[in-house]
């Protein structure tokens, strides 16, 4: 604490996920574990399609930016989560928490963007397959994936900004293993009137807009599979867009579950947090790689290639 008019806090204590020293163990051994798959899978995948020409797609060229954004989001969590697993006093400065709040917004902004923009790829590319290449070209592709980083940059800007303008004079336990907005701005002490207009504005412009969007794709994808006499019509409607659905509905179920209902430090709340801070980034390449005939294709392309040796 700082002392002068006003006390302020200089120094969060997380709650962590457990007291016991030998579950801290087993816990570390885990997400250590899980932190090197993560980096891995995503890692891969995002080389597979960055140097694979066969997979050179709009379509593949968004899931090397989620596989990318994948590996960030597990590194500014669980990171921070393993050193605390190994220490006694669980601590993290008034600075780098809210680092941390702005790159899990930023990152989260960023990817309920993108995984609307994956909607409308595959809308255009089932429901308007002549004009798919002019409509979906590098440019727009570009510019859309751009524009989805660039509205989460803002997205976390504005709100973490506005949070730090809070006063924090006490208590400093943070009821999460994680700097997160909720939970944070639960322990200001000012009127946090201006903080929850600007998380409510976010979620019901942000979240309402993309959302709008995945329905609508997924309406008009629906309404053209219908419309379709042919079975291998249907099948690869339906093997291009599972994968993207169902990624959809893990992330948006967890992420709503989280952030729409009052912070209160709850264990569903941490095994929520959980679920879009740590699983969820190992969860999508293995749903796209698994599911996805040319990603598993162009993996065993990468991991048989063997380079020519010249004498």
């Amino acid at each position: 604490m700082e002392a002068g008019n006003t006390t302020r806090v200089t120094v969060f204590v997380l709650q962590g996920l457990s007291n016991n020293p030998q579950i801290q163990m087993v816990l570390f051994v885990i997400f250590l574990v899980i932190y090197l798959l993560i980096l891995t899978v995503n890692l891969l995948i995002l080389l597979v399609i960055r140097t694979d020409s066969h997979i050179h797609t709009p379509m593949y060229f968004f899931l090397s930016h989620l596989s990318f954004l994948d590996a960030f989001y597990a590194s500014i969590i669980v990171p921070k989560l393993l050193k605390n697993l190994l220490s006694k006093w669980k601590t993290i400065s008034f600075l780098e928490c809210f680092i941390q709040i702005f790159l899990v917004i930023f990152l989260g902004a960023t990817e309920t963007c993108l995984l609307s923009v994956m909607a409308y790829d595959r809308y255009q590319a089932v429901c308007h397959p002549l004009l798919y290449v002019v409509t979906m070209n590098k440019k727009v592709c570009a510019g859309l994936a751009g524009a989805s980083w660039a509205i989460g940059m803002g997205t976390g800007l504005l709100n973490t900004i506005l949070l730090a303008q809070q006063d924090f004079c006490g208590p400093n336990l943070i009821c999460s293993f994680a700097c997160e907005l909720p939970p944070v701005l639960l322990l200001a002490c000012s009127d946090p009137y201006v903080s929850v207009f600007s998380i409510l504005t976010t979620m019901v412009v942000l979240g309402l807009g993309t959302f709008v969007i995945l329905v609508g794709s997924y309406t008009r994808i629906i309404l053209t599979a219908l419309g379709m006499n042919s079975v291998t019509g249907w099948n690869k409607i339906f093997s291009t867009c599972s994968s993207h659905f169902l990624v959809v509905t893990i992330f948006y179920g967890s992420g709503i579950f989280r952030y729409m209902t009052p912070a209160s430090g709850s264990a569903l709340e941490q095994v929520l947090s959980m679920q879009y801070s740590v699983v969820t980034p190992l969860l999508n390449p293995l749903i796209y790689s698994l599911k996805n005939q040319e990603v598993k294709a162009a993996l065993r392309r990468r991991l048989s290639w063997k380079p020519r040796l010249t004498f």
